[in-house]
């Protein structure tokens, strides 16, 4: 599968669980970093990622990522990260892979499931005597790539490991889809065989693998997972929850934002329907309008040349000092100096 193209329609749809945000920021905790370090510079708040599930944006997770491998000066981080994930952290999804019966049904829940946590990779298991893990990259950055692919590689292992009780650093083969770096002895520390500079990710599996059994398998808990991660996968295929379909219908406007009655016509109920469905998803209508806005105005301002006045009237702005002014409130500064400095 081809990676998508660097569009605000892309990057700006809501793309990961903040769960794995915050085992990034627990990382950083980790090696000394306070919350306010940790979070400069992302216009992203502490309190909010640690006690909001809403899901991140892709661009809200790069602007963390990015920020990450600075402060910490460590290129290997994705590795360090993925290390340290438990089940706990994938929900549903974690649940069934723990109750599995088998690796085999544990990499087969992933690969239909995965995105119910994420919907920046996913995974193809190619079978056969040395079954594969196949990463698929739904969104390419060549410059957090190694973060990204390392991150999922580590977190699949463990998940791996987990469900076998055994360590698999001699018995998996990874293909790195780059060069190696001159930090490559780390990759070691996960893998004792590693090639850099393969046509794609590619994890190889000992042989008879996918039939090691599950060492906690418990048929009803799998019953019980099973069923939670298809309610969930249902309300995704439907646009996933209120609060994600509003996110997902506003960062697709362009110059026109609907009304709070408008966009309870789009979900086909009353507007105070809406306003009370997206208040018991811990939000309102108004905060997810300005952060769609928000985002996007810096994303243009960023990532094209567009002028702030044609910035403006893409956000629905007439009148280019308003849209000034909303933009100072919610950065601290002008457009145009956010794109002097930020760049």
């Amino acid at each position: 599968m081809t990676a998508l193209p660097p569009t605000p329609d892309h990057w700006l749809q809501p793309a990961i669980h903040p769960v794995y945000a915050r085992l990034l920021c627990a990382e950083l905790v980790r090696r000394g970093f306070s919350a306010a370090d940790i979070t400069a510079g992302t216009r992203l708040d502490w309190d909010t990622l640690h006690a909001d599930n809403r899901f991140l944006s892709f661009e809200q997770f790069r602007r963390l990522v990015a920020h990450a491998l600075a402060l910490s000066g460590c290129p290997w981080l994705g590795l360090e990260v993925g290390i340290n994930a438990q089940l706990s952290l994938h929900g549903a999804l974690g649940q069934a892979v723990a109750a599995s019966r088998n690796v085999e049904e544990a990499l087969l829940l992933c690969q239909r499931y995965m995105p119910l946590r994420q919907r920046i990779y996913g995974v193809a298991i190619e079978p056969g005597a040395a079954a594969c893990i196949v990463a698929i990259e739904h969104i390419e950055v060549p410059a957090l790539r190694e973060f990204m692919l390392g991150y999922l590689t580590a977190t699949l292992l463990r998940l791996l490991e987990a469900v076998t009780g055994q360590p698999l650093h001699t018995g998996v083969s990874i293909d790195w889809p780059f060069p190696a770096p001159d930090w490559a002895p780390e990759y070691r520390r996960l893998v004792a065989h590693n090639r850099f500079g393969q046509p794609r990710l590619c994890a190889t599996l000992p042989e008879g693998f996918l039939q090691r059994s599950n060492l906690s398998f418990d048929n009803e808990a799998l019953r019980v997972a099973e069923r939670e991660c298809e309610r969930q996968w249902q309300q995704q295929q439907q646009g996933g929850s209120v609060t994600q379909r509003v996110q997902s219908r506003l960062a697709r406007c362009t110059g026109h934002y609907p009304s709070i009655v408008e966009m309870a016509t789009q979900e086909n109920v009353s507007s105070r329907t809406l306003i009370r469905h997206l208040r018991e998803e811990g939000s309102t209508y108004q905060q997810l309008l300005d952060a769609v806005r928000e985002e996007l105005a810096c994303w243009l301002l960023l990532q094209t040349d567009t002028s702030v006045e044609a910035v403006a009237e893409r956000l629905g702005y007439e009148d280019t000092s308003n849209f000034s002014r909303t933009f100072r409130r919610w950065t601290g500064m002008t457009p145009s100096e956010f794109r002097e400095g930020e760049r």
